[in-house]
């Protein structure tokens, strides 16, 4: 019964981790074509920080009620952007990768809304562009690729068109300089010198963790009759997926970071980061190996022979498993249960003895209605008190006292002829009485006559 609890009690973990939120730091969404020279990605960066003053408080005067937003978009053409790609180019090689952004377009979002007991700045940048150079080599079998580019970080400031979208302290420093001058030089500083544009997670996560699909659509051969992309054309399509969270992965969890400042009032500053997703796919179907310390796939056009696995690990087939050993330990204990239940249960005769009872006829008195029907009383008249018949009860009450014929007469006959009122015996058509009767009417007269 133990392990049937454990595995249960498995099982909802998994369902409600897997259920976790879907608000992410880094979102990661990126399709490589092995056959192309580069293929486009993007990548979105979210953050949080709440600045929070209960009791009031220079802030609380500086900030309550107050609303704005800065956004702004760049190409490659922009001297910002060109400088950002190169520091992304720069964390790629440190990282060991081959590949290189080499187009990238940039758009941000900062918006702070002040409230009565907190002000919250929702920091947005979304980098999107193209990837190239992230084939190692090439031949008529396969086809190598440098995965090991996920990693798009950056450290220091990035600057575009005069906004710095990637320290977010800096935000402050340019838009609210009262409230950057509480919080410099203080531990609030270091939590919110964190960079927004950081995916170093998704590239820690080895993809041998990430839940991996195929799409065998585009070797199908009608597939062409649906509006298939020529690309995939003849292929399969492999894909990889991180962010839920599970025993292989891990929980998931939201990085929170908490500094307390303390100057005219008590401030607290809040930054949240959630949990990173990716999704990476490929045309063609992609098995993991590791080059030099380099995570890369080797994609063929198709699956090997064979090959009907859908998801690494075997995931799918632990949970099956598991389900049927959950089914078949909660099948015996129910049959265990059973066996000790009828064992315990009392089978036979539950009250007195059938050979200590005798049948006792009912209603046999005078006048009475007889049935087929009778009561039973024990033969040794053991605790006969509990089980006699009721009609002992009427049996053993006292006779009504006898009444003379006199009193009699007189109560049926005379009293009536004393009232002035029809004897009783007329009105009956018959005389009950003796011959002591000394009523007036006809038939008691008739009835004294033939006793005499």
């Amino acid at each position: 019964m133990s392990k049937a609890v454990l595995l249960t009690v498995l099982l909802a973990v998994l369902v409600v981790i897997g259920a976790s939120s879907t608000a992410w730091a880094a979102q990661l969404d990126a399709r490589i074509n092995p056959n192309s020279d580069s293929s486009p990605f993007s990548m979105h960066y979210l953050k949080t920080v709440f600045i929070e003053y209960p009791n009031g408080g220079k802030l609380f005067d500086e900030l309550q009620g107050k609303e704005w937003t800065v956004s702004g978009s760049a190409d490659s053409s922009n001297p910002g952007v060109q400088e950002l790609m190169a520091k992304l180019n720069q964390k790629l090689s440190n990282d060991g990768s081959h590949a290189k952004v080499s187009d990238l377009n940039v758009s941000y979002e900062f918006l702070l809304k002040g409230r009565s007991i907190n002000t919250s700045i929702d920091y947005k940048v979304l980098l999107e562009g193209t990837l190239s150079d992230y084939v190692i080599t090439k031949d008529a079998q396969r086809t190598l690729v440098d995965l090991g580019w996920r990693g798009m970080t950056v450290n220091g400031e990035v600057n575009i068109d005069g906004v710095e979208i990637n320290i977010p302290i800096n935000m402050l420093r340019d838009k609210e300089p009262e409230v950057y001058a509480v919080f410099a030089g203080t531990e609030a500083e270091q939590v919110l010198h964190r960079p927004i544009i950081n995916a170093d997670f998704i590239l820690e996560q080895p993809l041998t963790n990430w839940h991996f699909l195929f799409d065998p659509t585009g070797i199908n051969v009608d597939a062409g009759t649906f509006g298939l992309d020529e690309e995939i054309a003849g292929f399969v399509v492999s894909s990889w997926t991180m962010g839920e969270s599970s025993i292989r992965e891990g929980r998931q969890v939201e990085r929170v970071f908490t500094a307390d400042v303390v100057a005219d009032q008590k401030y607290t500053v809040r930054s949240v980061q959630s949990a990173d997703q990716a999704n990476l796919a490929t045309i063609g179907f992609g098995a993991l190996d590791v080059l030099d310390g380099l995570e890369i796939a080797g994609v063929t056009p198709k699956p090997p022979e064979g090959y009907a696995t859908t998801s690494t690990g075997d995931f799918p087939i632990m949970i099956v498993y598991g389900m049927a050993g959950m089914a078949a330990i909660a099948g015996i204990a129910f049959f265990i249960v059973s066996n000790r239940s009828l064992k315990n249960e009392k089978v036979g005769q539950q009250g007195i003895d059938p050979n200590r009872l005798v049948g006792y006829q009912t209603s046999a008195s005078s006048g009475g209605y007889q049935t087929n029907r009778g009561e039973a009383q024990l033969k040794d008249e053991t605790d006969y008190q509990q089980t006699r018949s009721v009609y002992d009860n009427a049996q053993q009450q006292s006779p009504p006292p006898q009444t003379s014929a006199t009193e009699e007469a007189a109560c049926g006959c005379a009293a009536s002829a004393e009232m002035g009122s029809e004897c009783d015996c007329e009105m009956h058509g018959s005389c009950l009485c003796d011959a002591s009767c000394k009523c007036n009417a006809e038939i008691c007269k008739e009835q004294v006559r033939s006793m005499s």
